[in-house]
Formats: structure tokens, C-alpha cells, sequence
């Protein structure tokens, strides 16, 4: 199995994050022609150049923009470490928004869309706000954009079929923000990677910031100090500070045997209520803020309580670690007075992503593997829909196509 590997003794940053998987060999030509499908060129423009820290080379990042928005507000914590830019507030509509409206490929999408809710669920419990009315300070101006749809992007370029980490360094002492003086790590970091392993002290300033945080905790499947693994390629990402602590990130192209990797067990939660007085149209759009917000899987069940009156069971499972994030959403979105919760391992199959070229155009192949061998692939639903929707053919046509190599059939 390939993984990437994310060793993070000095923590990690937005910038940092992108410049190390650039450094592992994602092409800037085509991360720049992909972040151009956010319709965002004119807003910034995309640096990147060589740096070192403490004799050590790797790339570093700059999101500079061009057209600073007129609603942007100066301030001196970003992403980076000594990464400043003007903000512009947004707020998560107008984020999902761009993103949902791009020519970004559905996995990509997906990812960009879980880190910032991810953030959004954050900074709405600090805060103590809905979700709806979180403003993005530092991650919703141009460059945290970048960033985050960036990490996407490159994370389904390289193919890799799981991201691992390293315990995550934070820092200490303490930050200037949008809100003021704020101990380090910041409250929404200190959010967005509760249940996760951390060191703290290795720096007396921000080693993690939320963005940071939240695409660690997004990506990375599994924590540890010290994998089994053949190491293929190794990128640095420089940060923006000179410090005593190499201020970099290490990221690793690797080999884990099928033995290590497999079976893929992992501590999950199981969170059920029982709700009679929501409709149906109100409980579908819940599973889907649901889903989108990051659930492993969410399935609503018909049931009889007392009284004999008809009700709904919601099922969600999720990580260990996003127990309390999804009960906040769970209380916040249902009418339930009450949840129940139940502690399981959840073991997976190995997962693989190819590219596959049709006659209707290219799809991405989802393959399902045990020991490394694929057992069935399947290509991706709303791809095939978009195919679909753009030959005029019926979804079930564009599947049996796809499955079967053939033509493209003829149709009026």
C-alpha cells in the first residue's frame, strides 16, 4: 500500500503543507491549471521557490494576491508562520459556493468542502455560534483558499491510498489574530485535532495553525511515531520563519507491506436518537449536512416508539476522535433531546483511486483491495452523471460503458 507520511516535529501550516507536496513531486503547471477552475486567477498569483532551513532544501510557497478584495482586513496572523496577507471574510455558503460551482474533479471537491466544515464546526463551538454564522478571518481569504483546495488537489494527484502522521507539534507561548491575543495553539486548533496525539513546547510560538490542523485531521487516517515503511521520496515544505527548531514540514512517499496495513482497524463511534417530529424533507437535508460535514456514514431507519407513533431512527458513525463535534451537530440540526453512543472498531478495505479513459470521456476508478490485490472497482457516481448529463444518455447506459470498455452506444 502508498502512503504519504507527514512527520511534524515543527508542526504544519497551509503553505507549508503545499510546498512539501509539491516538493515530493506534484507539478506546479498542473496544480496551477486545477486551481484555475476556481475562477481565481486574476485574484492571486502562485509562488514557488527553493529555500533552506538549518542546511536543509526543500521548496517553500507563497500565495500572493494580486486584487486584494475591498473587504480585506490586514492583520498579522495567517497560515504561514510570518504569512501575511489581507483576509477577506466569508463566510461557509459563499466557500462551498465557489467550490461546488469549480471544474474541480468530485474527490477533489469532496476533500476541499470536509476540511472547511471541519473548520467551520470548529470555530462555530469556540465561538459558541451556528455554523451558518462563522465568518472565515484567517482561512477564508484567497490564500487559504489556495491552501486548502491546493492540499486537495494534490493529495488525489499523487494517488497515494492513505495519509498517516506523525504526532503534530503545536507550539506554545502565544498568537495575535483577528480576535486578539490568543494562547497557542489557538482555540480552534486546540478543536480541530482533539482525540489526535500532539506535543506542545518545542517552540515557543504557533507551530500548527487551524488550517494546519484541520487538513491533517481530514487526511490522515492513522497516527503514529513510528511506522513500518520504505520510504520512496521525501519532500520539505519550508515555512516562513528562521527559527533554532528546523521550521519545515517532511512529508513521505512510502510502502507500508499489506501485513502492517491491512486490515485497516480503526476506534470508531456509533451515535443513534430516535426523533418523531421532523419531516422527511428536514431529516434527508440533515443526512446530507451530515454526510458533508465528514461522517464515515449516516442511514435513517423507520421505527415505532410508544404510543404506537411512527419515528425515525438516525444512525452516524464516526472517528473516536469526532464524537463531540458530531453530537454538537446532531444537537444543533435535530430536534432529539438525546443521544446515544456506542464504542466499535470499523475495518475497511484498502482503497485505491485510478484514471480510466472511456470513450465518453475520462472517469475515476475507485478500487476496493485486500493484500493488494484489487477485489472490484467501480467508477465514481457523479462523474458518471456528469457523463451522462453531457451525452444525453441514461446513467444506467454510461455504467454498462464504462464496465464494459465498448463504444459509446448510439442514441438520438
Amino acid at each position: 500500500m502508498r502512503i504519504l507520511f507527514y512527520d511534524c516535529p515543527a508542526g504544519i501550516s497551509g503553505d507549508m503543507n503545499l510546498a512539501a507536496l509539491i516538493d515530493l513531486g506534484v507539478d506546479p503547471a498542473v496544480l496551477r491549471s486545477e486551481l484555475s477552475k476556481l475562477g481565481l486567477d486574476n485574484a492571486f498569483e502562485l509562488r514557488i521557490g527553493s529555500e533552506a532551513r538549518n542546511g536543509i532544501r526543500g521548496t517553500r510557497v507563497d500565495v500572493v494576491l494580486t486584487e486584494p478584495p475591498a473587504s480585506a482586513q490586514q492583520h498579522s496572523h495567517a497560515h504561514g508562520p510570518g504569512h501575511g496577507h489581507g483576509h477577506d471574510r466569508r463566510d461557509l455558503a459563499a466557500i462551498e459556493g465557489l467550490i461546488e460551482a469549480s471544474g474541480l474533479d468530485t474527490a477533489v471537491r469532496r476533500t476541499s468542502l470536509a476540511i472547511f466544515r471541519r473548520i467551520a464546526a470548529a470555530e462555530a463551538k469556540v465561538h459558541g455560534i451556528p455554523v451558518e454564522a462563522v465568518h472565515f478571518h484567517e482561512v477564508g481569504a484567497i490564500d487559504s483558499i489556495v491552501d486548502i483546495v491546493g492540499a486537495a488537489i494534490c493529495r488525489h494527484l499523487l494517488g497515494v491510498d492513505a495519509v498517516w502522521a506523525s504526532p503534530v507539534e503545536l507550539g506554545g507561548g502565544f498568537v495575535r489574530c483577528a480576535h486578539g491575543l490568543l494562547p497557542v495553539p489557538a482555540p480552534a486548533t486546540e478543536e480541530l485535532l482533539h482525540g489526535l496525539p500532539t506535543t506542545r513546547g518545542a517552540v515557543d510560538q504557533e507551530a500548527t495553525t487551524p488550517t494546519g490542523a484541520a487538513i491533517l485531521a481530514s487526511l490522515a487516517t492513522r497516527f503514529t511515531a513510528s511506522p513500518a515503511m520504505i520510504v520512496e521520496k521525501t519532500g520539505y515544505g519550508i515555512g516562513h520563519r528562521q527559527t533554532e527548531l528546523p521550521n519545515l514540514l517532511r512529508v513521505h512517499l512510502a510502502r507500508v507491506e499489506t501485513a502492517t496495513a491491512s486490515p485497516n482497524v480503526s476506534d470508531a463511534r456509533l451515535l443513534q436518537c430516535n426523533i418523531d417530529d421532523m419531516t422527511a424533507e428536514h431529516l434527508g437535508a440533515v443526512l446530507d449536512t451530515l454526510m458533508d460535514a465528514g461522517a464515515m456514514d449516516v442511514h435513517l431507519t423507520p421505527i415505532i416508539m410508544k404510543k404506537s407513533r411512527p419515528a425515525t431512527c438516525l444512525s452516524l458513525l464516526c472517528a473516536a476522535h469526532d464524537e463531540a463535534r458530531f453530537k454538537e451537530l446532531l444537537f444543533r440540526h435535530t430536534t432529539t433531546l438525546g443521544l446515544k453512543s456506542f464504542a466499535l472498531e470499523k475495518t475497511v478495505l484498502e482503497t485505491s483511486f485510478t484514471r480510466r479513459e472511456t470513450p465518453l470521456g475520462p472517469v475515476t476508478m475507485k478500487n476496493a483491495l485486500r493484500g493488494g490485490k484489487i477485489l472490484r472497482a467501480k467508477p465514481e457516481l457523479e462523474e458518471c452523471r456528469e457523463l451522462a448529463r453531457r451525452h444525453g444518455l441514461p446513467l444506467i447506459a454510461v455504467s454498462a460503458l464504462i464496465g464494459r470498455g465498448e463504444d459509446e452506444p448510439d442514441h438520438d
